[in-house]
């Protein structure tokens, strides 16, 4: 019988768990704040919609192409000098941004910030996967999201209430808003100690000699769907983000006003993740994703439609707790399917399909928003989201996992630390064969990796 692999520094408490929160969440609020004030500085220079939507695919361009490449490093080495890298580019993009003068250069440094936050992501990740037992995940990962979300909330309402006026001046105040922004992800670096577990390195090693190609990650049940569910309820965020200060400059709703929309919704996404666990116990992981994801698709399309403030914030708060489910889902699943020894690169492919989303759902977005107005990117997010919701409910309908016979190697049970379905990694004692087999070739399992889970 074989037992998942401990994970690696899980004794000792969880204050490495706190301190992570803490710096993401510094670093996440430097990025939700500069992302709008970097739309604020464009719109200044003279950008229209479609200038936006470049600036803002081009902050997802870059990590499009290392991620990969970094997951790989991350699975053989240590995740803590990621979180240093990323924190350290993250204030040079930013402060880079408040003193540039020309679109050309704002898409630049907005690409380092890119670079920068995905190289942070990573390296948690990595960490929260490696130092939580399988039955911790759900809750560790839901809490180190909640990072992000208090960055989310933060962030928006500091840049609203730096920027402000129009033309001159608001170029000026959103200089200055990147500049602070710059100085909140370098206070990221007070918590960057005693994260990673110090046995981190001589863990890994084992790994080295097993590289896991690409392509049997994303064949393994469970990845693609991860990976997808998460693309959409980034891309949703991320415009939203983006755009709404579009939508407030044509509705006339103040930049103070955005700031604190966006900030409701993330906080309505804190709410949803400490509540998590327990609408997990009640409805089920695959249930809840769909849900979310279907009344998140509708709401959004409702963004397109010509609301009065009020009506906007119940809508934002709504959609900002239905997509708080996604991300900590999506990660736990990856995790859990993929291979132990290749568990960074497939959180680093879920983030490539994040950095895709990112880089597609803006262009689009532009474009759509050149053509059609600047509400009509909403109704493509609340398309986006819906094919989401059917995807989750596609894969609800699957085939129930089979139970391998005792002695397979396959199984423990259905207790913490169990690994249903999951394929062999090189560790494992027991060989990956079915009993009926008298081939040595493992054969693709065709159950789910992670039964109720998208």
């Amino acid at each position: 019988m074989v037992r998942a692999p401990a994970p690696v520094g899980a004794p000792g408490g969880r204050g490495w768990l706190l301190r992570l929160v803490i710096a993401f969440g510094f670093a996440q609020g430097a990025v939700s704040m500069a992302r709008p004030a970097v739309s604020y500085r464009a719109l200044s220079v003279g950008a229209d919609e479609r200038a936006i939507g470049v600036i803002t695919a081009v902050y997802a361009l870059l990590p499009l192409f290392v991620a990969v490449p970094l997951g790989r490093r991350t699975d053989h080495g240590r995740c803590a000098p990621l979180l240093v890298a990323g924190v350290v580019l993250i204030s040079a993009g930013c402060a880079l941004s408040g003193t540039s003068g020309s679109l050309p250069e704002l898409a630049a440094w907005s690409g380092v910030m890119g670079l920068g936050h995905l190289c942070f992501v990573i390296g948690a990740q990595s960490i929260v996967a490696r130092r939580s037992a399988p039955d911790e995940q759900d809750r560790n990962f839901g809490h180190f999201t909640i990072g992000a979300s208090l960055g989310q909330l933060a962030g928006p309402v500091a840049a609203g209430l730096l920027v402000s006026g129009q033309g001159g001046e608001m170029a000026r105040t959103s200089a200055l808003a990147l500049l602070v922004s710059a100085a909140a992800a370098a206070v990221s670096f007070t918590s960057l100690w005693r994260i990673e577990a110090r046995t981190a390195r001589g863990a890994t090693a084992t790994r080295r000699s097993a590289r896991v190609p690409v392509h049997r990650i994303l064949r393994t049940r469970g990845v693609p769907a991860g990976i997808f569910i998460s693309l959409a309820v980034l891309s949703a965020t991320d415009v939203l983000t983006a755009y709404l200060p579009v939508i407030g400059e044509e509705r006339g709703i103040t930049p103070t006003v955005i700031g604190l929309l966006l900030s409701l919704r993330a906080a309505a996404t804190i709410a949803c993740r400490l509540v998590m666990t327990p609408m997990i116990r009640w409805l089920g992981r695959t249930v809840l994703l769909t849900v979310t994801c279907l009344l998140g698709g509708l709401l959004c399309a409702g963004i397109a439609l010509p609301v009065p403030v009020w009506g906007l914030a119940l809508m934002l708060a709504a959609l900002g707790f239905c997509l708080g489910v996604g991300q900590p889902l999506s990660m736990t699943t990856v995790v859990r399917a993929a291979p132990d020894e290749a568990r960074s690169t497939a959180l680093a492919l879920r983030l490539t399909g994040n950095r895709l989303g990112q880089v597609a759902a803006p262009a689009t977005a532009g474009l759509i928003a050149g053509v059609a107005g600047t509400a009509a990117p909403f109704v493509m997010l609340g398309a986006l989201l819906v094919g989401a919701a059917g995807l989750g409910l596609r894969k609800s309908g699957g085939t129930p996992p089979a139970v391998p016979p005792p002695g397979t190697g396959n199984s423990t049970g259905t207790g913490a630390g169990a690994e249903v379905g999951r394929r062999p990694s090189a560790r494992d004692a027991a060989p990956p064969v079915r009993a009926a087999s008298k081939s040595p070739k493992v054969t693709e399992p065709s159950h789910e990796s992670f039964p109720d889970s998208a």
